[in-house]
């Protein structure tokens, strides 16, 4: 089994990503590291699996020469740091080098690392988190792999919760003198505390028998709220010691000031940008002192000179900017200086530029005008929106949480409040470049509780409870960057205000999904997605049927209807366009499309509301020939906990009266494969098989089996129709999966009963048939193959003999990227397209409590 497709959102953190010099992104996805490399445009290369909670801080710290692999580290909610080796070119799987469990006592918050250089040959790094300390660690190299190893505790005075770091190794200006570091942190206050760090003598490192010691040498005040984003950027050549640092910092206040750290006997002389800032803000500010908790009015803003001790160096920090023009909240702060910057002068010194990216849905490029050094804004991403703030409900983006350069300084990158990435790149580093919008990727940021294929298999659906309905695709027209064709997401055509928990496709161009609103919604494609589908995938859109479509769709911002739209807009993907909520993508367009226009303009009509159940939907399924929709509710009584059939044709109808038996919430509807049967399973604990007879419009009860399982069956699955005789298979979580096999020939009423018993070591949560049988190595032999997923995220494939049922072959997928880190929520294999009709190979749909959904090829021995 390989892997086709890996999406994943990343987790609305500021710290969860990093990127790698070797252009290695990686980023926390619930408890996941998703790896990414952005320059290939092939969508996630990896899920790696080994925390245990939310991941809210990934850092990169080296790349590793010896095993070619850039190394990271990440921390979350589980209070873990790990530390991993990610493959250059992704030939060699990931390596786990060290698990330091209990590296904190709270929530780790954010990491930093000090740079590397051939002059500062040890690597440190800090953690923040909510127990109010901060941990110095080093990272050290024996004769094995790279470990982390504590060298100090530092405890917040006054206690606040340190949200961000930044950490610089400081250059050494005489043979011999201990190294020394600048640390900067802060938080849920509004100070930014300064602390200096120095070698040691001690025996905690093993390898230099030195550690480390920080100490608070001043506290820098302006800002008016928590602190939110800290980084440190040289104005030259790195480490240099005639070169200035500036240290970033980015507030809820909505501004970023920029702080001048310089080496010397005597602090600098202020800049234009500080005067400039003294004539913006005003005659006076607040300046409230939270040890003492007086306030006082000073002159604003002070340009107060701070005096650092070092070693053996003197360094001040001094006010240097106050950057305004965001509107919201400001998450991130980041500079580059890479070489191949816009800016490099004769004497290939680079131009240090800053990121911002705010809630405001805006990203800043920031630099410093040659002629008067006051910063200016030389480039403004993003878009602009009058719904700051807003949940995906209304199609806003939500604002922009994280910002990261590539490590050259042509790639921007920035994460949306919805989990998705957008990227932004400007082709030449020459002035006056245009920075135009590239692919990113996207994915669910909550549990992913449904998917469904088309019926024609060009496409896959999937539901989730973050409330989108997403559509993924092979994107087979690639660009030249792309090797080979790569799955991605190319509509988004439902966006809800309730939790999403089921959908079924009707036909190529028609789906119905269920919420927690009661009640069930069916969606009609429209032109404009059609177009779009068959310019990116090659599916064809007949004439015929593109003449009954509708032009497109939109959303009110109150509403949770999306209306059908007669005119089409066309919206250019370059980033820039502020394109009407009603517009439909570009039909030629070459690229799938970035967040804004899948959150805005991909959007399905709504055709249909399916009413009657008075709790939750938990479930439906929709018969092969389209004819009926069938839909259970969350229940706890026999008057809820019935199943109800509504006809498509030729009017929306439901048949009465419901089909009652369950006495508990049924968890999954499946139609046979002819749809003469429609089998149920409850989570109390029984099946019922009803069926329809020829020209009925309605399903009577034939077979139920009240103690089918020892406790709750969470899914079921019909086999492929063989030798006169009907299959099917229920999963439990009494960790088994039974394989029922009908008694009698076909014609009698069914009579099924238990065949076979498979065995699992945990609760099974998701199984699904393959939609034919296949031949074993005899010939003329009919196997059946069952997917099994697992409460811990486990796969497994089984062969069984059609006739017995006996299990032939068995392959259970438990390393890797095809291990979940939750619950396999639901397995669906890929109806055959034109590109299985070798019989080689089948496609399987795997949805994840975790938040991912993956599609995996299965090669058939």
């Amino acid at each position: 089994m390989t892997s086709l497709y890996l999406s994943a959102g990343a987790n609305r953190q500021t710290a969860a990503s990093d990127w790698a010099t070797d252009g290695t992104l990686c980023y926390g996805a619930g408890r996941n590291l998703a790896v990414w490399r952005p320059a290939e445009e092939m969508g996630l290369r990896q899920l790696l699996r080994g925390h245990h909670d939310e991941i809210k801080a990934v850092k990169y710290l080296k790349w590793d020469d010896s095993t070619k692999s850039s190394l990271f580290v990440s921390g979350g909610d589980d209070k873990c740091l790990m530390l991993w080796a990610i493959s250059a070119d992704g030939k060699e799987d990931h390596k786990t080098l060290q698990i330091v469990t209990g590296a904190h006592s709270a929530p780790i918050n954010c990491i930093a690392a000090a740079q590397v250089t051939p002059d500062i040959t040890r690597l440190l790094f800090a953690t923040s988190a909510a127990d109010y300390t901060i941990k110095i660690w080093a990272l050290v190299q024996t004769d094995g792999p790279s470990t982390i190893v504590l060298l100090q505790t530092i405890r917040t005075s006054p206690r606040f919760f340190p949200l961000c770091l930044a950490l610089v190794s400081l250059p050494s200006t005489a043979e011999g003198q201990p190294l020394s570091w600048l640390l900067a942190a802060a938080g849920t206050n509004n100070r930014i505390q300064i602390f200096t760090g120095t070698e040691v003598a001690t025996e905690v490192e093993p390898t230099t028998g030195k550690g480390v010691a920080f100490e608070l040498q001043a506290t820098l005040k302006g800002h008016e709220d928590w602190i939110r984003s800290l980084d440190f950027g040289w104005e030259g050549v790195p480490l240099a010691p005639s070169v200035d640092l500036l240290l970033a910092s980015a507030s809820q206040d909505k501004y970023v000031r920029l702080w001048r750290i310089h080496r010397g006997q005597s602090a600098p002389a202020p800049t234009a940008s500080a005067a400039a800032a003294a004539a913006v803000v005003g005659a006076t500010e607040v300046d409230i002192d939270l040890e003492n908790s007086a306030a006082t009015d000073t002159k604003a803003p002070s340009n107060k000179a701070h005096r650092l001790q070092a070693g053996h160096d003197v360094y001040f920090v001094t006010f240097e900017a106050l950057l305004l023009g965001h509107e919201d909240w400001i998450y991130s702060a980041r500079w580059t200086s890479a070489s191949g910057n816009r800016g490099a002068d004769e004497n290939d010194t680079p131009t240090l530029r800053l990121l911002t990216a705010s809630a405001d849905n805006s990203l800043g490029v920031w630099e410093a005008d040659a002629a008067s050094g006051i910063w200016v804004t030389t480039a403004r991403l993003g878009e602009l929106s009058k719904e700051k703030g807003a949940t995906t409900a209304t199609g806003s983006v939500g604002g922009f949480w994280a910002g990261l350069w590539s490590p050259d300084g042509r790639e921007i990158v920035t994460l949306c409040r919805t989990g998705s990435w957008r990227q932004w790149t400007t082709a030449a580093a020459e002035e006056g470049s245009r920075w135009v919008q590239a692919l990113g990727v996207t994915g669910h940021v909550a549990p992913v509780t449904g998917v469904s294929w088309s019926r024609d298999g060009s496409y896959l659906l999937s539901t989730s409870a973050d409330q989108t309905t997403r559509l993924h695709a092979e994107w087979k027209t690639r660009t030249v960057r792309a090797v080979t064709p790569s799955w991605h997401e190319l509509a988004r055509p439902q966006i809800h205000g309730y939790d999403l928990n089921c959908i079924d496709s009707l036909g190529d161009s028609y789906f119905v999904s269920g919420a927690d609103e009661k009640l069930m919604r069916v969606f009609h494609e429209p032109k404009s997605v059609a177009r779009l589908l068959q310019t990116l995938t090659g599916k064809h859109v007949r004439l015929t049927e593109e003449s009954s479509l509708p032009d497109a769709a939109n959303m009110p911002v109150l509403g949770l209807s999306n209306k059908s739209v007669d005119t089409e807009f066309d919206a250019v993907h370059d980033g820039s366009s502020n394109t009407p909520t009603n517009a439909a993508p570009a039909g030629d367009s070459a690229l799938p499309p970035p967040e804004d226009i899948l959150a805005r303009n991909t959007l399905w009509p709504e055709t249909e509301k399916l009413y009657g159940h008075g709790y939750e939907i938990s479930c439906l399924a929709v018969s092969h020939d389209g004819a009926f929709v069938a839909s259970a509710c969350r229940a706890s009584s026999l008057n809820h906990a019935v199943v109800r059939l509504f006809t498509t044709a030729p009017h929306w109808t439901e048949v009465r009266p419901p089909l009652p038996l369950h006495t508990l919430t049924v968890t999954r509807l499946r139609f046979s494969e002819d749809d003469h049967f429609l089998l149920s399973v409850g989570r109390d604990r029984q099946w019922a098989v009803f069926a329809r007879r020829e020209n009925e419009t309605t399903y009577t009860l034939a077979q139920h089996n009240a103690k089918a399982h020892t406790r709750m069956v969470l899914d079921c699955a019909w086999a492929p129709f063989t030798n006169g005789r009907r299959v099917f298979a229920t999963a439990g979580r009494d960790k088994t999966v039974k394989l029922w096999l009908s008694s009698v020939e076909e014609g009698a009423p069914p009579s099924f009963d238990v065949a076979a018993i498979v065995n699992q070591d945990e609760p099974v949560t998701a199984i699904d048939f393959l939609w034919r049988t296949t031949s074993s190595t005899a010939p003329n032999i009919p196997q059946l193959v069952l997917a099994v997923g697992t409460e811990s995220g486990r796969l497994a494939v089984f062969k069984l003999d059609a006739a017995t049922l006996a299990i032939s072959d068995r392959q259970e997928f438990g390393l890797g990227d095809a291990l979940l880190s939750g619950p396999v929520r639901q397995l669906a294999w890929r109806p055959k397209t034109d590109e299985q009709d070798d019989g080689a190979h089948a496609d399987l749909a795997v949805a994840g409590e975790d938040g991912t959904l993956r599609v995996y090829r299965y090669e058939i021995q």
